[in-house]
């Protein structure tokens, strides 16, 4: 795929085109599957290529949450945010207290998007704040269940959260959703409300699996967006008539347009429309290596901590001459550089690396791992429109 200066190949999870068909509860539409049954795994997707504009590139018009469903805000203002995501970052998973400080910070905050629109911050869903932790190319560095806020992945296919028609909406503003929040369904309509459901995606780094949205304007949204019904019972306690959580799934189509930033940290944010954007973890050009790296820099480490001198030659043998291809984000290269030069270190002297300089190396090791690991933050908002 041909890429200029403000483009990347980025790889993205769709819904298979064999799972949709008809929605019989709302003729016209399509959904994924059965209610609650449709592939969601990463293993159960159609992974496209696309072409996505890098708005960290010089020149690239920052998106504006009405016309694209999307924008970037400034963090930085809110000092005990900032420090709490620096805990959180530090820790790698987030407590009570960060959370509660985090929420405290935002609640009424006026918030300013990079294009200069301003949106206030009234309301935040007790559930949905969560953190999500993501290795290079798809890789799994948290376990197959979540435990609370924590332990979550990153999401495998494109997708919206909610259908402002559906569960829970629903049952929790008896019907009246749509007329009171802005969005785009298959079916219906609002641009006129002054209230928007959104989330606020908070990254503590990300240079991997970057969130990548659509530009809403691109999206057919009846022929590509389907009806899907997401089982909660494994990361939300929820009543019976609202277990399943009516979301959006996606297929895709050459004439989507995708935005992403190539590195990001918690001094900015994502905000989007819940109701209608359709976005999912991207994977950048490099990010085969990154992974590469980061295993055998995992294995070393366990050589360094048992002292196996010739087991630990042969494990950083595949990061030590490590090169990330030429259309890689910059972040990313010289992340890479830095694996490589770690276990170029121990593949020259690990005699000294098993010894005495054990201590420091696998500090060095476990920093330069850490750094390609996507770490982000994310919860449900209720912000009013500033004019």
């Amino acid at each position: 795929m041909p890429v200029d200066d403000a483009t990347l190949a980025v790889r993205l999870g769709f819904v298979p085109p064999s799972v949709a068909g008809p929605d019989a509860a709302r003729p016209g539409l399509l959904r994924a599957g059965p209610r609650a049954a449709a592939p969601y795994a990463r293993d159960a997707v159609d992974v496209h290529e696309c072409r996505a504009t890098d708005t960290c590139r010089p020149g690239t018009r920052p998106p504006d949450l009405l016309e694209h469903g999307f924008a970037v805000v400034d963090l930085s203002p809110l000092d005990d945010l900032q420090a709490a995501c620096a805990r959180v970052r530090a820790a790698g998973s987030v407590t009570d207290d960060d959370a509660g400080t985090i929420r405290s910070a935002l609640h009424g905050a006026v918030l300013r998007g990079a294009g200069g629109r301003e949106v206030t911050v009234l309301f935040l869903a007790e559930e949905g704040f969560i953190m999500r932790t993501a290795g290079p190319d798809g890789m799994a560095v948290v376990g197959p269940r979540s435990q609370g806020m924590n332990g979550h992945g990153g999401a495998t296919s494109v997708h919206s959260d909610q259908d402002v028609f559906g569960t829970p909406l629903t049952q929790l503003m008896d019907g009246r959703a749509p007329s009171l929040f802005r969005h785009d369904s298959p079916d219906g309509h609002n641009h006129d409300a002054g209230l928007m459901l959104v989330n606020l995606w908070i990254p503590l780094q990300q240079i991997t699996q970057p969130l990548v949205l659509a530009d809403g304007r691109s999206i057919d949204r009846r022929r590509h967006q389907l009806r899907y019904g997401l089982a909660t019972d494994s990361f939300l306690d929820r009543e019976d008539d609202m277990a399943v959580n009516d979301i959006w799934t996606y297929l895709h189509d050459p004439g989507q347009r995708w935005y992403l930033r190539s590195e990001m940290d918690h001094r900015e944010a994502y905000l989007f429309d819940t109701l209608s954007t359709p976005h999912g973890a991207g994977t950048l050009p490099g990010e085969d290596v990154a992974a590469r790296c980061h295993r055998a820099l995992e294995a070393a480490e366990a050589d360094v901590a048992g002292g196996a001198i010739a087991a630990l030659v042969d494990a950083v043998e595949p990061a030590r001459r490590a090169q990330a291809p030429p259309d890689t984000p910059r972040p990313l290269v010289e992340a890479v550089e830095a694996m490589a030069a770690v276990a170029d270190e121990a593949g020259r002297d690990p005699a000294h690396v098993c010894g005495d300089g054990a201590e420091a190396w696998l500090d060095r090791s476990r920093r330069a791992r850490q750094r390609v690991v996507r770490m982000s933050l994310e919860m449900r908002v209720v912000v009013s429109l500033d004019a």
